[in-house]
């Protein structure tokens, strides 16, 4: 999730004050053409921004919190249609059973049972924890494909801890409106399976690492299972995703993304 999603298009501007010639009149030169790295990281990124991707999907999800002050695991199901609409709403523990959160487009809101609370989160809420997990608000509302946002290098090709491999660094485009500073990615040599990712913030700091493992056969799709998410300034604390069923391209029908369906019991 955001997803807790982890989504695509490079566009490079040319264009200088909205033509194609430069102040002083000559002719603007094309940029030089992507190496074959360069491609082959592009194609990758592409390839992991649609691992999880398709017209529809509908899953069941069990999620493991675990923090300085406690420990606690929830079940969910989940609806997503395209990229810009998502559904989750808890199925246990019964305490908070029936709290969900819909995203449409950039809007995400929260309903609470307990309250019969519908909220629209704002600006200021985004960066807050969502579901008390390590992922935020922000994850799921900018799940948005990554190669739109960043352009990706390939740094490293070849065998490591005795697993061939590959990795990539994903530095953002200038008007990006992406918080990481740089995301670094690590796959399968063979099949392109996403093994590790680390996210820097702005500053270049580690902020924080997600794991990925346990691959099985979903909905057709070989994929891991268990993501594990692990902030680099809390010690010993974590969240896990593992996903317990996943289906795709399903006839999901517009009316449940709406408000009517978030607050329904």
């Amino acid at each position: 999730m955001n997803r807790a999603s982890v989504s695509v298009c490079l566009f490079l501007a040319l264009m200088v004050g909205g033509g194609i010639f430069l102040q002083a009149g000559t002719v603007a030169s094309a940029p030089p053409p992507p190496s074959l790295d360069e491609q082959e990281a592009r194609a990758i990124l592409l390839e992991i921004d649609d691992l999880w991707r398709a017209t529809s999907s509908q899953g069941t999800v069990r999620m493991q919190v675990k923090t300085a002050n406690y420990t606690r695991t929830m079940r969910m199901e989940m609806w997503s249609k395209g990229k810009d609409k998502s559904l989750v709403r808890i199925i246990s523990p019964l305490k908070e059973k029936d709290t969900a959160s819909l995203k449409t487009g950039n809007t995400m809101y929260t309903y609470l049972p307990k309250t019969d609370r519908t909220i629209r989160l704002t600006s200021s809420m985004m960066m807050s924890s969502w579901m008390g997990s390590h992922f935020t608000n922000d994850d799921l509302v900018k799940e948005s494909r990554l190669a739109e946002d960043y352009e990706p290098r390939l740094s490293f090709k070849g065998k490591r801890e005795g697993r061939e491999i590959i990795e990539f660094t994903l530095q953002p485009h200038p008007d990006a409106a992406v918080v990481w500073g740089r995301i670094v990615m690590t796959v399968t040599a063979q099949g392109h399976l996403p093994l590790l990712a680390t996210y820097f913030d702005e500053d270049n700091v580690l902020a924080r690492t997600i794991y990925f493992s346990e691959v099985k056969n979903m909905g057709g799709r070989l994929l891991p299972a268990l993501l594990k998410v692990v902030p680099a300034d809390k010690p010993g604390e974590y969240t896990e995703l593992v996903y317990e069923s996943l289906r795709f391209d399903l006839d999901l029908p517009e009316s449940l993304f709406s408000l009517l369906e978030l607050r329904r019991r």
